[in-house]
């Protein structure tokens, strides 16, 4: 300590050094996120991992927040959640597992969730390209509809009311930003309508006309009205399918979601109201506070914003791409024949299905494992943590060995080498670019990734020993060969050669080959489980995970869970199911573009089979590199990576024993040398614990030349 020639300055001096402690730790480690000290605020956003020292603390206090990263979360779940995102072998999970309070939200996200009611001091300017947008793709064609529906209403006479209230609608839907619906009170002097001088409509238009004010008793039910039975069996049904196909089209497109608002509540509310009871004002008209509930008040028709919204703590993309699974299920065993469509195309809607089912997996594993002991969360994690991949690989070998194709066998192994290379070179590439954008240096734990690249190299080693083994001492046996100078004794060109394993009959392959496989896949197994005991239990440190006694003001909330354990688990088995029934789809009908397409099989099972699956685990990657936390997004690419070599192919193996099939733990060269460079180069990138945008575009540009690569390759022998 500087001695402070003030003398009563105590505090502000441990404050300050306080301050170069955890900056100090910043530069140094750059471990997990943001790092530093941090006064308590009350608008800290709640679900940030940071190194957090309270002013009131003593000295003692901050010493203990320079070796350990504080989780700060809402409740005991979330920080359950947050402390499983840094654990070994654990999927990492951005979205909550409970409901935010509503209190710790942006302003941003408030106005995604709240009601089209609230009318604004001052709304700003209503012309908009959103606004515009609305006006072409439903304004004008509604506008229209409800003055048929008000022509058809005035020509029935005693549905006059309706029609008037419609005619008054089409202008409202038309362009109806900046102006209000309300439910307005009929005085009790009024409620019984009679036909008389001086009464007024409550719409925009002023004085009702006397033919229209048609005699129907309040008392009596506003149902039992005859211009009301005429209105719901011309008028309405009508208009609802009109919103209906409004609201459903406007929910797809996601940012046109406060017009689907708008169309759900004008069916549910504006339409079923009686006429003298909705009233239609400009908001440059209107007196604030207007008297009367308000029903509708819309000002922007999009909001980039709503890829951000979720119904029930699932991502409104994973809500719009649900229906997807269940078109492909029907379309799939109702039309096995392929009457309605081809094959191509329920291929594609397989694989599509694949990504909105992985997220409810991962939403699943992520809520159980939160809610439940480290026990529970280890056996799920490892259960169905690959139950996306494995499910399509063993389908596909099933099917391979029941046509005797051993094409099926070469384009699981494409994905698995995919997957691999993918998950070491575009997932940390793609998010060290797009984070890069955002912070100019990023940091990350470097000891937790050199933990992950020592299982990578162990790993990758294991899995292809047998293929390197099979090189040395398989013969080698070509298609066809040219003498390409005319001399018997000259050189030859050979196309189509591969090592023979099964040379007389077998002996090496079952001799040698067999034994080596089967002990690799009993040491990978071992030797992941020995990383999951090092990193959880004996060298927890390396992570520097603690959960937080000071909480932040505003933060005593109770834990308001989205899914339950016995709904995330429901919602678990259901969607392996029809996952399942997807991957049995995808393979069946796989067959003709493998066979029809010009594209090779290598690059078909390295890039769509490989990498689809993996799409919301590439989400997941890419808002933690937005939030700075850098050291998730590598670990989750690497998690996957070591989970392929040290889980999934052994399970295939193992698999092979029980289900005998084409598939041998022998790859081609092209395999072995891309995940081989692939992870060497991924640790030569990670050794300084820091990167930029500059190095996630090498890894990035690797990848796609890698991509390259086994685009132009020949299709491997058996296809």
């Amino acid at each position: 300590k500087v001695p402070d020639s003030r003398g009563d300055s105590d505090g502000p001096r441990r404050g300050s050094l306080c301050d170069r402690h955890c900056a100090a730790i910043n530069n140094v480690q750059g471990d997990l996120g943001d790092l530093g000290c941090h006064l308590h605020r009350p608008r800290v956003p709640p679900v940030v991992s940071t190194s957090s020292c309270c002013q009131q603390h003593s000295e003692e206090v901050c010493e203990s927040c320079v070796v350990k990263t504080t989780l700060t979360a809402e409740n005991a779940v979330e920080a359950n959640k947050l402390s499983n995102n840094y654990k070994f072998g654990f999927k990492k999970w951005k979205s909550h597992v409970t409901a935010r309070p509503w209190e710790d939200r942006s302003e941003i996200v408030k106005e995604l969730y709240s009601d089209l009611n609230v009318i604004r001091g001052s709304g700003g300017s209503t012309l908009t390209c959103g606004n515009v947008l609305y006006l072409l793709l439903f304004g004008w064609w509604l506008s229209f509809l409800y003055i048929l529906v008000a022509a058809m209403m005035f020509i029935t006479v005693i549905g006059a009311p309706y029609g008037q209230l419609c005619w008054d609608l089409a202008g409202y839907f038309l362009w109806p930003f900046g102006k209000v619906i309300q439910k307005v009170e009929v005085p009790k002097s009024h409620q019984v309508c009679e036909a008389g001088v001086g009464e007024s409509s409550a719409l925009l238009r002023g004085p009702t006309p006397l033919r229209w004010r048609l005699r129907c008793w309040v008392g009596t039910g506003y149902w039992h009205c005859a211009s009301t039975a005429v209105w719901l069996c011309l008028g309405y049904p009508v208009l609802v399918l009109a919103h209906g196909l409004v609201c459903v089209t406007a929910w797809l497109l996601i940012v046109l979601i406060p017009v689907a608002k708008l169309s759900a509540r004008a069916t549910s509310r504006v339409l079923l109201l009686p006429p003298e009871r909705v009233l239609i004002r400009r908001l440059k008209m209107t007196e604030v506070p207007l008297e009367g509930e308000v029903i509708l008040c819309c000002y922007r028709a999009a909001n980039p914003y709503y890829y951000k919204y979720a119904v029930d703590g699932i991502n409104v993309f994973a809500v719009n791409l649900l229906p997807l699974v269940l078109v492909t299920l029907v379309l799939g065993y109702v039309d096995s024949p392929n009457h309605l469509t081809g094959s191509a195309v329920k291929f594609t809607l397989a694989l599509l299905s694949i990504m909105p089912l992985s997220y409810y997996i991962g939403m699943a594993i992520a809520s159980i494992s939160a809610q439940s002991n480290f026990a529970v969360g280890a056996v799920v994690n490892a259960t169905f943590g690959s139950i996306t991949e494995l499910t399509f690989y063993i389908t596909a070998l099933i099917k391979g060995s029941r046509e005797g194709n051993r094409c099926y066998a070469e384009v699981v192994k494409s994905a698995l080498t995919g997957t691999l290379v993918g998950c070491v070179l575009f997932v940390p590439g793609l998010c060290m670019v797009i984070g890069g954008i955002r912070h100019q240096e990023q940091r990350f734990n470097s000891r937790s990734a050199g933990v992950s690249s020592a299982l990578l190299f162990l790993s990758v080693g294991g899995v292809f020993a047998p293929t390197l083994f099979s090189k040395v001492y398989g013969k080698l046996v070509c298609g066809e060969c040219h003498n390409v100078t005319q001399n018997p004794l000259g050189h030859y060109l050979c196309h189509n050669c591969h090592f023979d394993l099964m040379d007389n009959n077998g002996t090496l392959y079952y001799s040698h080959v067999q034994p080596l496989v089967y002990t690799v896949s009993i040491l990978l197994p071992a030797a992941y489980l020995i990383g999951l005991f090092f990193t959880l239990k004996t060298h927890t440190h390396i992570y520097d995970i603690h959960i937080s006694d000071c909480h932040m003001p505003g933060h005593h909330h109770s834990a308001v869970v989205h899914w339950s354990r016995w709904r995330a688990l429901v919602i678990l088995l259901l969607s392996t199911l029809c996952m399942s029934a997807c991957a049995d789809l995808a393979t069946e009908h796989i067959s003709p573009i493998l066979t029809n397409s010009t594209i090779s099989q290598y690059f078909i099972g390295v890039t769509v089979l490989a990498m689809v699956p993996e799409l919301p685990e590439i989400v997941n990657g890419i808002q933690f590199a937005l939030q700075n936390n850098l050291s998730l997004s590598i670990e989750i690419g690497n998690c996957i990576a070591v989970q392929v070599c040290m889980l999934q192919i052994p399970i295939l193996v193992l698999f092979t024993i029980f289900y005998p099939t084409n598939f041998t733990l022998v790859f081609s060269d092209l395999h072995v040398y891309a995940s081989m460079f692939s992870v060497v180069l991924m640790n030569y990138i990670f050794m300084d614990g820091k990167c930029d945008y500059f190095q996630g575009t090498v890894l990035v540009m690797v990848y796609f030349i890698l991509l390259a690569v086994y685009f132009f390759a020949p299709s491997p022998s058996g296809c």
